[in-house]
């Protein structure tokens, strides 16, 4: 029996199983884009560089429930819960079951949810959760080739989502997604990405704060 444990736990820890560890999210954002590439961006993963220029403004003391569109794999879905306070929550939304079935099974967190449904119904999602609005909104879902209507109707229900001063946060490969933003959010501010493949822009939106529209 002893020499049977020795084995699997040699196995488990062999150059195989390190290697899989080590590509197996690499590996599933892969097959996951061959079977969709209309709804993911890119066939690589966001660079580490993207990934703190887009959470660099955010005010983490302040964030009791944060909102990702599109996780994949958890390329920020990670670092957003290392910086994330104790008592606040990520749920993190997907139409693709399997990174759903992935990011449930790889991350242990009692502050984390991923649930297998539409960014269209974040209002519901959330409100099922034991919210009713969201700080901030995360989205990688590329609006410029979602299918007609969607990108609208996500559009409309994240500002609706946000609170007063809360940000939707997108990044995308092209400026297609700012005109549907201007409309809704007062600020708008944008930036560019070069160390990412491809290099990646960057929009922060802002819903008006209470004072705005009380006016």
């Amino acid at each position: 029996m002893a020499t049977v444990q020795f084995r699997k736990l040699q196995k488990a820890n062999g150059p195989i199983a390190r290697i899989r560890r080590r590509f197996g999210p690499w590996a599933t954002f892969f097959r996951q884009f061959v079977k969709h590439p209309a709804m993911i961006g890119s066939v690589i993963p966001s660079s580490s560089m993207l990934v703190e220029a887009m959470l660099a403004p955010i005010d983490w003391s302040n964030t009791r429930l944060f909102v990702e569109y599109g996780p994949g794999v958890g390329t920020f879905t990670r670092p957003i819960l290392t910086k994330m306070r104790s008592d606040a929550m990520l749920i993190a939304i997907d139409t693709n079951a399997d990174f759903v079935r992935y990011l449930s099974a790889d991350i242990s967190d009692h502050r984390f949810r991923a649930v297998h449904g539409s960014a269209a119904d974040v209002r519901a999602i959330i409100a099922d959760h034991g919210f009713t609005q969201a700080d901030y909104i995360l989205s990688g879902l590329p609006f410029s080739t979602l299918p007609e209507g969607t990108g609208a109707a996500i559009m409309t229900e994240t500002h609706a989502a946000l609170r007063p001063g809360g940000s939707f946060l997108v990044y995308q490969y092209s400026r297609f997604v700012e005109k549907m933003l201007s409309p809704l959010f007062p600020t708008v501010t944008s930036d560019l990405e070069w160390l990412n493949i491809p290099p990646c822009r960057m929009f922060w939106a802002t819903r008006e704060n209470a004072l705005a529209q009380a006016a």
